[in-house]
């Protein structure tokens, strides 16, 4: 009897060491899973800027940036040439086409973060479209550099600024643009208007984005929105310089965002040699015609020249109306300035735009 208890007593004990053991190992299951949420998704469902980049494949996009050309969009295409081993960079020509001249150079793009290092090959001319690439397509390196983060996680950080919202990836989207129809995730925030960027974990880029400037009143401007318009591999033709034709009417913002400028003209196509009417409109930040405006118009050729340069015209009611004559076919720049509102300066802020029009 006595053996019996004995051994009753330990296959109890034996089963409440192999209890307690299992429900330390369960806790330990559980308490890993709090500490590393989604750890399911830390490899495959991962993105950041770059990834899915591979040798010899080009990416087209229109861009528009608020800071370049007063928002006026232009195509670039970026050619990933070959990845530099040593070095640890793309080696990327890239070629803009901006109202019909083509500008290029060469992207030396960072592995972390698909950045244009200081090394690239980029002239003069291409500088303004490097920058408009660092703040549009990419942006979100910032807040998604290589290994990248969840496209299923609450957040991938808060834009630095008062009021705004956390940047989250929300729900899947389908997207259609000229290159195509793609499955992607909404990626959004709040900070005065509602921005998207729209990512496919398998491109280096996202597909598109609209984002806007954060402003206290008004309709906000455009901040950089873009598109994805061709993808494929092998070199791409390099783009031909060709003479664009603007139609009427032609709307810019000027440099700070705070007016709006409509330039109207009249005949269309402009004929090279004969009278032509220059409508003005200007427009405040919230669309409303504003009054008691003074300008100045600045025409000038292809080589620089100054065909037309008249100061401190008047638009009382917010318009203005020109006749000039562009005396041979080509392309034109006409600079509008806003100098003053109802007697108010601008003082040391520039409103300018600046249009590009063609006489045939």
């Amino acid at each position: 009897m006595k053996n019996y208890l004995a051994k009753t007593s330990m296959i109890l004990r034996a089963n409440l060491e192999v209890c307690f053991l299992v429900t330390i190992l369960g806790s330990s299951i559980v308490l890993m899973n709090t500490l590393v949420p989604n750890s399911a998704f830390a490899q495959g469902d991962s993105w950041y800027v770059g990834k899915g980049a591979k040798p010899d494949a080009y990416y087209t996009y229109k861009i528009q940036n608020l800071d370049t050309n007063q928002g006026r969009p232009f195509l670039m295409t970026m050619y990933l040439k070959e990845f530099d081993e040593e070095n640890k960079y793309w080696i990327a020509p890239v070629f803009v086409v901006d109202q019909g001249k083509v500008y290029n150079g060469t992207f030396h793009l960072s592995d972390l973060d698909m950045s244009a290092l200081g090394s690239s090959v980029v002239p003069a001319e291409m500088a303004p479209y490097r920058n408009a690439y660092s703040s549009s397509l990419q942006w979100l390196a910032s807040y998604v550099p290589k290994p990248g983060q969840s496209l299923s996680a609450p957040n991938w950080g808060k834009i630095a600024a008062i009021g705004g919202s956390p940047i989250s990836p929300g729900g899947s989207a389908k997207v259609t643009t000229p290159a195509g129809t793609f499955d992607t995730v909404d990626v959004s925030w709040t900070y005065g208007a509602k921005n998207h960027i729209w990512v496919n974990s398998n491109l280096p880029y996202p597909v598109k984005a609209e984002t806007f400037a954060g402003v206290t009143s008004g309709n906000p401007p455009v901040l950089f929105a873009f598109e994805l318009q061709a993808t494929g591999t092998g070199q791409p033709p390099p783009p031909e310089a060709i003479v664009e034709t603007p139609k009427s009417p032609l709307t810019q913002l000027t440099g700070r965002g705070s007016y709006s400028i409509q330039l109207i003209w009249e005949p269309d196509p402009i004929i090279a040699g004969q009278d032509t009417k220059l409508g003005l409109i200007f427009s405040d930040s919230f669309g409303a015609t504003v009054s008691g405006v003074t300008y100045d118009l600045v025409i000038t050729g292809e080589n620089g020249t100054a065909i037309t340069d008249l100061k401190g015209q008047r638009a009382d009611d917010g318009t203005g109306l020109l006749t000039v004559n562009f005396p041979s076919p080509g392309p034109y720049e006409v600079k509008v300035t806003l100098t003053s509102e109802e007697g108010v300066t601008t003082g040391e802020f520039i409103e300018s735009s600046s249009f590009r029009v063609v006489a045939t």
